[in-house]
């Protein structure tokens, strides 16, 4: 290929210091991209407190890959999203992204980095494509972008600023009208979205979000070799090990994962079952919702094995001893990177009924559904598949192959190219940024 795609990836946190599904989406972009010939990629990672700032410019490096960059920021309004320090970004930001001069900068977020940076990149940048994948409902809702009513924990169908207002009532309606009118307008500056749920592209559309401007790519995940099936001791026939991953907060649906398993007999959970939870920030979560989990694993006893935190690149060995990956989130969820590492080492997975896991598991194929929210449906589903040893082999069988970070970094950049040549088409020839000679390189370009 005689022409070089070059993209800038946007991160609101790098996997080595922040570790959530959109940082590792996003990074597994970023070295998906630069697999692929003719493309050139950088990422550039938000960090902020506790990491100090490193003199006074914004970007720092902390012995990362060359193709690797920090963008310190910690006056960020989440309201608003949006960073207050825009003198950073005008300085270091625009200083920095005018030496690349890419051809797309991708946001994975605007988290820390706020919305100003887009506005900043779009006003510097005109003939350059600005694409912005949506992690989950953050422009929609200030509840954390659940779209969970408080403090029900409802299921919030569509938000309003008079419906927002009932979950926030210091909060004036007038103030959510106006958040909603600045996160339109901003969003509007992009040239595109990505969402790797159908279900999540749907909720944007409902809320304003152009349509034409939506286009539904999973996130890859990096394929390495899958975990064996756990041996089973003898004379034993079923599948009794049970992992939730991820973190404790109340929308997880952990409180409700405990709460099932103590509902299970015990005639049929048996001494050899257990619950395994990989996870923390327990500590983090509101008072009343850490007496109620405490209380919860009091009353499950030695069915409920912790484990504490893990890392992404842990995944492998940890499924060595599972058997079945649970998530009872009660929240939309949009594409949990549990689900795609679950898939990739064919681990059945039992899920919500709900939003994007419902859309990711294909309920019988893939692994099963209950009823979000409800202890007792996931009781009964636990009930199923122990007295039914042949349910995990049957799963285990016809669960589908996820999509790898190579393949979604050639879907992303299919749309960029297409994009890229629509824009200049409609710019003209005077206005047009032809991409790059093979021989040019970004990393250069950085250094």
């Amino acid at each position: 290929m005689s022409e070089r795609l070059r993209v800038l990836v946007v991160s609101h946190g790098h996997p080595t210091m922040s570790l959530g599904g959109a940082e590792v989406a996003s990074h597994n972009l970023h070295k998906g991209l630069n697999t692929l010939p003719g493309v050139e990629s950088i990422y550039l990672a938000r960090v902020g407190h506790p990491v100090p700032r490193h003199g006074a410019s914004a970007l720092m490096s902390m012995r990362l890959a060359v193709d690797e960059v920090l963008f310190h920021a910690d006056d960020y309004d989440h309201f608003f999203l949006s960073n207050g320090d825009t003198e950073a970004i005008r300085r270091d930001l625009l200083r920095f992204v005018g030496d690349l001069s890419p051809h797309v900068v991708h946001f994975h977020h605007v988290i820390g980095m706020g919305l100003e940076a887009l506005y900043a990149i779009r006003e510097a940048l005109p003939r350059s494509l600005i694409v912005v994948t949506l992690h989950e409902y953050l422009a929609i809702c200030h509840n954390h972008g659940q779209m969970v009513k408080r403090p029900s924990g409802q299921l919030c169908n569509k938000a309003s600023p008079i419906s927002c207002h009932g979950c926030f009532p210091d909060i004036p309606v007038s103030r959510f009208l106006k958040r909603e009118q600045f996160l339109r307008g901003m969003l509007d500056l992009a040239d595109a979205f990505v969402s790797p749920s159908m279900f999540l592209a749907t909720r944007y559309v409902e809320w304003g979000l152009e349509a034409e401007k939506l286009a539904v790519i999973e996130n890859g995940i990096v394929v390495k070799e899958p975990a064996p099936v756990r041996d089973l001791p003898a004379g034993v026939a079923r599948r009794n090990r049970f992992a939730y991953f991820g973190q404790m907060t109340p929308f997880k649906g952990v409180d409700v994962l405990i709460d099932a398993v103590s509902r299970v007999p015990q005639e049929i959970w048996g001494e050899d079952s257990c619950l395994m939870i990989y996870g923390g920030n327990l500590d983090r979560q509101p008072a009343d919702f850490q007496e109620r989990v405490k209380k919860l694993i009091d009353d499950a006893g030695r069915r409920v094995r912790f484990y504490g935190a893990y890392q992404n690149a842990d995944m492998p060995r940890l499924m060595r001893s599972v058997d079945w990956v649970v998530l009872p989130s009660i929240w939309w969820e949009n594409s949990p990177v549990v689900i795609q590492e679950a898939l990739h080492h064919r681990r059945p997975i039992i899920c919500s009924d709900i939003g994007g896991m419902a859309e990711k598991v294909r309920d019988g194929r893939d692994g099963l559904h209950f009823r979000a929210g409800s202890a007792q449906d996931l009781a009964d589903r636990l009930i199923e598949v122990l007295n039914e040893p042949a349910a995990w082999e049957r799963l285990h069988t016809t669960m589908r192959t996820p999509m790898s970070h190579i393949d979604s970094a050639r879907e992303h950049s299919e749309l960029y190219r297409r994009l890229h040549e629509e824009k200049q088409g409609r710019l003209g020839p005077e206005h047009s940024a032809p991409l790059a000679p093979a021989g040019s390189t970004i990393r250069a370009r950085a250094s």
